[in-house]
């Protein structure tokens, strides 16, 4: 069956990219159910963190299923977790197509989407048939944002949240997407203060894990704010980070285009941001290292910056389904290789 799926990504690389991603998600989730569960990972990739126990720390980011109908599908590809969203509480159509562009010499994708998604109510629906979070369904986590058109952004996370938060493992407040106009603006002190406030009021008697999702285009100033009030606020963790609005030497004929810059060249000032986060905060909070990871020595060069788990999307793109469990064996052999029993071990040994 995987077989099958590596097959139709490579006949879907010669669609446009959108309407891959929409078709890949069909396939997936047609298939999914057939899929047998993923092989039993090597003890050394076993995380504890966060409060929950991931069979390995390697997981899919948000972006790829948006309306959370596929996680159970992606976890027996042998995710340790998925991320789902980003979701809002209005349904919203995104930006203007075409808004998705691969770079296949730079091993890259910009994409200005816009949280195009089916609101909350249809995430909830979703979620909420995947059965056990922690069974079959796999560890599953909720990424949530705000309606583009909203007059009170802080108010829509606040809802979000309290919708979600029951049906999922975690929930990430996503303020760094650079594809809705402002929304970055949330990262500056006092209004992250503000929403995290809010967001943790709304938590009420549902204790599920926080983490907040960062830009990669931060100065230090604004690193040192983020992590003052993470690390006051209580939050659980970090995502870092989000795409970029950089551009870097890239060959692709779409480098031009507007939007959020993921893959290859987003691996190095990513990882940058990481080891400088986790200086700041040590191992007070969980941090996840996104950007570029495309190998086992990539997921490893994250966890040896600070991130005790780590995510991926873009390079599905290119490598396909079967990068997974490659990914996992590298990474073992990494560890294998420096003297690691654990995951945990090698957390921020470069930081």
């Amino acid at each position: 069956m995987k077989n099958l799926l590596n097959s139709g990504a490579a006949l879907l690389a010669r669609l446009p990219a959108e309407t891959a991603h929409d078709l890949t998600l069909a396939l997936v989730g047609r298939l999914g159910p057939l899929l047998r569960k993923a092989l039993a990972d090597p003890p050394s990739l076993r995380v504890r963190a966060l409060g929950l126990d991931f069979p390995n720390p390697v997981g899919l980011a948000a972006g790829f299923d948006k309306n959370a109908a596929v996680p159970a599908a992606m976890a027996r590809l042998g995710f340790g977790f998925v991320e789902c969203g980003t979701v809002t509480p209005r349904p919203q159509t995104g930006n203007p197509k075409p808004r998705l562009f691969r770079l296949r010499e730079d091993q890259a994708v910009i994409n200005r989407m816009g949280f195009n998604n089916g609101g909350m109510e249809q995430a909830a629906a979703n979620l909420a048939r995947r059965g056990s979070l922690n069974g079959s369904g796999g560890i599953t986590g909720i990424n949530i944002g705000a309606n583009k058109d909203s007059t009170d952004r802080i108010a829509d996370y606040a809802k979000a949240f309290a919708r979600l938060a029951p049906l999922a493992d975690y929930v990430t407040i996503n303020i760094s997407s650079p594809n809705t106009p402002g929304l970055r603006g949330l990262q500056n002190k006092e209004e992250l203060n503000r929403l995290i406030g809010t967001v943790l009021e709304a938590r009420g008697g549902v204790t599920k894990p926080v983490l907040v999702k960062i830009a990669p285009d931060l100065d230090e100033a604004a690193l040192d704010e983020i992590a003052a009030v993470a690390l006051m606020r209580g939050v659980d963790g970090l995502i870092v980070s989000n795409t970029t609005i950089a551009r870097p030497p890239l060959r692709s004929r779409h480098y031009r285009e507007t939007g959020g810059l993921s893959g290859a060249p987003l691996a190095a000032p990513s990882t940058k941001i990481l080891r400088g986060m986790r200086q700041r905060v040590g191992n007070k909070l969980v941090l996840v290292g996104v950007g570029g990871i495309a190998s086992g020595a990539d997921a490893y060069a994250k966890i040896r910056a600070g991130a005790t788990l780590v995510q991926l999307y873009t390079a599905l793109v290119y490598g396909g389904p079967g990068l997974v469990g490659r990914i996992k064996t590298e990474l073992a052999e990494c560890l294998t290789r420096d003297g690691y029993d654990t995951v945990i071990e090698a957390v921020g040994a470069d930081a």
